[in-house]
């Protein structure tokens, strides 16, 4: 039989898809759905809305491919996407951009992260910090590209780091810092000490920060500190986002990346590789749900602010500890005063045991620092009100 090829192992064994011997596994993700699916339990763990996303854009996106823009977009993305992510980032973050040379568009966010890790990575000895835990496609992403990935511990119940194990973590070696803010899976909002020591120590080590934003909008305490516009950052820093999480399309896949123009014509000479482009109707679509009110935005955070609260009063009264995320979609909470010694093993239990599913926060780390969050497990909150309250019903029940 033919070897498999070596990227792809490197990328399995680095992402925990393939065991020792070689065998791939399936991600605790795919387990969970497919538990779901079996046993009829509420899924919490996945990311994704059970709602469809604005009226206008899903509109826009009819009316687009009405009117025949169903073939090959421009390589770099439709422009009236890409003036509407400069529009956007200027109106919301204060960003200056320029839609030609600065921005490019990308299937979703995770093809933005590879195209950009891709582009930078020059040597097997190259290092990419990411705080931990981490969203799962970084190590894998990480081992695609042949660098090593280093972590700092990101610690219940804020989730906050040791500004001191941040800086030990940063090197000569250090090629790109990726900072996901607001985190998945922790629901934590970096500090802006965090986030202006992150810019101190890539410019004493001259490293690129890359930056995943996708949740940009839906910060549901204090704000949001916008790396690009921190002193020093601008001409290092790549940051992407994606419309699926702001506009509750992510099968539609948009995405886009932004920053200095060499920084992005190094990513767009990746992605050209990668998917070439995508979305060619849904460009336009969220160009218009970019250009929405600020009552949207506003609305959107005040939603799933509503949402998170009524998951956490539920896992408390199902008898979790419950950390209250500042953003994102997630709540992570510790099933240890529900008996639990081990995440994994109670979420493959849980949905026997009180119909719903959710993810061991053991996923997103790596396996030497499993022992610190054995017993931690991620809920996500991007659900309708009644499936929330029914699900803690249910998880109340389970006591």
């Amino acid at each position: 039989m033919r070897e498999i090829p070596g990227a792809w192992r490197r990328t399995a064994r680095g992402a925990g898809l393939m065991s020792a011997d070689g065998v791939a596994s399936p991600t605790i993700f795919a387990e969970m759905s497919a538990l779901a699916a079996r046993s009829g339990a509420i899924n919490l763990g996945q990311g994704f809305p059970d709602e469809d996303g604005p009226a206008e854009v899903l509109e826009a996106a009819r009316q687009a491919i009405s009117d025949g823009m169903n073939q090959y977009p421009p390589g770099r993305g439709h422009p009236d996407l890409l003036e509407a992510v400069a529009e956007h980032r200027a109106r919301f973050d204060g960003v200056a951009l320029d839609p030609g040379t600065e921005i490019i568009a990308t299937a979703g966010a995770t093809e933005g992260l590879a195209a950009a890790l891709l582009a930078l990575i020059d040597s097997p000895e190259d290092e990419i910090v990411v705080f931990e835990p981490y969203y799962d496609a970084y190590a894998a992403l990480v081992a695609l590209a042949g660098a090593r990935l280093v972590t700092v511990p990101l610690r219940w119940p804020d989730f906050q780091p040791d500004l001191d194990e941040l800086a030990a973590a940063v090197g000569d070696r250090t090629r790109v810092i990726l900072v996901n803010d607001p985190h998945n899976p922790t629901g934590t909002v970096f500090t802006r000490e965090v986030l202006q020591h992150v810019v101190a120590l890539a410019e004493r080590h001259d490293a690129i920060i890359v930056t995943d934003e996708v949740y940009e909008h839906l910060v549901l305490e204090g704000e949001r500190t916008v790396v690009q516009t921190l002193p020093g950052a601008r001409e290092r820093t790549i940051a992407i986002s994606s419309a699926g999480k702001t506009f509750a399309t992510t099968g539609w896949k948009i995405g886009w990346a932004t920053g200095p123009a060499d920084l992005i014509d190094a990513a767009m000479t990746v992605k050209q590789y990668l998917t070439y482009v995508n979305g060619g109707p849904f460009q336009p679509a969220i160009a218009a749900g970019l250009r929405l009110p600020d009552s949207f935005f506003h609305g959107i955070a005040d939603t799933l602010r509503r949402k998170r609260d009524l998951l956490g009063e539920g896992l408390a009264a199902a008898g979790f500890a419950v950390s209250t995320p500042a953003g994102s979609y997630f709540t992570v909470a510790d099933a240890a005063p529900l008996g639990a010694r081990d995440a994994d093993d109670f979420c493959r239990e849980l949905p026997d045991r009180a119909g719903v599913v959710a993810v061991p926060l053991t996923a997103f780390v790596t396996d030497a620092r499993r022992p610190d969050y054995a017993t931690l497990v991620r809920f996500a909150a991007c659900k309708r009100e009644d499936v929330i309250r029914d699900a803690g019903g249910r998880l109340a029940a389970m006591i």
